[in-house]
């Protein structure tokens, strides 16, 4: 008998009919002689609605306090799920994030899991029960109400399939699996049969909304095999796994892009060791992740620190730098806004030089100015202007032959 954790996101249960549908399909998978462990998302909009509630009666919503607002969302729909599988003669038990043994750091909207204790949970699985637990929250040391942040139940589920040793992890969404890329954006985009962890880690960091970057490290760190496939029909999905097959002839595996992308320059900072040590390490301790970073030396022993943060974390960034600023002499803080990210993965281009070189010259061609870049073994990443990003992904999605098969067929 297998294990099988079964991930639902918000549009998986956005009604009562919905939430009937995933009972129904998690009764499938147990009548099959699996046992299994469900984590479910809030109801559709639920979580944007109870922000624009905070909002409404507060101007400064406490992180703490917006914790324990936006984890009711998830116990609303764990407590559906299992009124339904109940109705489905399927003996069911809903647990919170805290109730199912999920510790976290104590670090409010963006906790990372500390530790895990299933034994509840393998506890009510040796009586038979389905376990429907609350995704994106957990509980820190000190007994406070933590969420993992937005896509936190992907993050839930595949710590849970590590520690329940699960023999598979299913994340159920609104797309039939992992694709080349977006498909609002390229008509031609097509599906990933299989992906490998170090692949599908780059997409998700790159923008790719199907998967939580947190959880594809934890499957990579514990080797939990993962199936992104769709909630709303049976056809297969994608596989993620340590090392996946490699198409002929594909050498860039998929393309992501990012419009939450803002670059920040720290302008006429003395060069001197530390200063850029001081730089990120105060950011650092406010929880501001940087992305690409560039030095450039200018003149007169001065240099311009430029680097990308999120768009929802420059209000704090340009807070911190201005406190920064006149201990380091620096000149100016610049911000640039309109900004986008567009990016090529793929572990082909380990072994296959002049992929870089390829997707400059291809923007080029189609005249996007490339502000800009960072590379890794397996991707490389341009910031561009805001307005030219869409079609940046469809003239690379062309240009690395990703659209080729299914055009051809169209065109037929």
């Amino acid at each position: 008998m297998a294990l099988t954790v079964q991930k639902f996101g918000g549009s998986s249960v956005a009604s009562p009919e919905h939430i009937q549908r995933v009972a129904r399909r998690v009764a499938d998978t147990v009548d099959q002689g699996n046992s299994c462990v469900v984590v479910v998302s809030a109801m559709g909009d639920t979580t944007d609605d109870l922000i624009d509630l905070a909002c409404k009666v507060s101007s400064k919503r406490p992180a703490r306090e917006m914790d324990m607002l936006l984890t009711t969302g998830e116990q609303i729909s764990i407590a559906l799920l299992a009124m339904a599988l109940q109705d489905l003669g399927k003996d069911s038990v809903s647990f919170t994030g805290w109730q199912a043994g999920i510790r976290t750091e104590a670090v409010h909207s963006k906790a990372r899991i500390t530790d895990m204790d299933p034994s509840r949970i393998f506890a009510e699985l040796e009586e038979g029960k389905i376990v429907v637990v609350a995704g994106f929250q957990g509980v820190s040391e000190d007994g406070d109400i933590t969420t993992l942040g937005r896509g936190g139940s992907d993050t839930t589920a595949v710590a849970l399939a590590a520690a329940l040793k699960a023999d598979l992890c299913e994340i159920y969404t609104d797309v039939e699996g992992v694709y080349s890329t977006d498909p609002r954006v390229v008509k031609f985009a097509r599906k990933i049969p299989e992906i490998s962890y170090d692949e599908m880690l780059e997409l998700a960091n790159l923008g790719a909304a199907v998967l939580h970057p947190r959880a594809v490290e934890y499957a990579k760190q514990y080797n939990v095999p993962l199936m992104v496939r769709s909630s709303f029909k049976s056809n297969p999905g994608t596989l993620v796994k340590e090392e996946a097959l490699m198409e002929k002839g594909i050498i860039v595996r998929g393309i992501a892009h990012d419009l939450n992308v803002a670059k920040v320059a720290l302008v006429g900072v003395p060069n001197r060791n530390d200063n850029l040590q001081a730089v990120f390490q105060t950011l650092a301790k406010e929880n501001i992740n940087v992305d690409i970073i560039v030095q450039s030396v200018v003149h007169n022993d001065r240099s311009d620190i430029s680097f990308t943060v999120a768009k929802d974390d420059l209000h704090r960034t340009i807070e911190v730098l201005t406190q920064l600023k006149t201990r380091l002499g620096a000149n100016e803080i610049v911000c640039e806004e309109e900004l986008a990210k567009v990016s090529i993965v793929g572990a082909g281009m380990i072994s296959n030089p002049g992929v870089a070189a390829q997707m400059f010259q291809v923007l080029s061609e189609n005249g996007m100015f490339i502000k800009m870049v960072s590379t890794s073994e397996i991707k490389v990443s341009c910031v561009i202007d805001a307005s030219d990003v869409h079609k940046a992904v469809r003239v690379l999605h062309t240009a690395f032959g990703l659209d080729a098969v299914e055009a051809a067929a169209v065109a037929k």
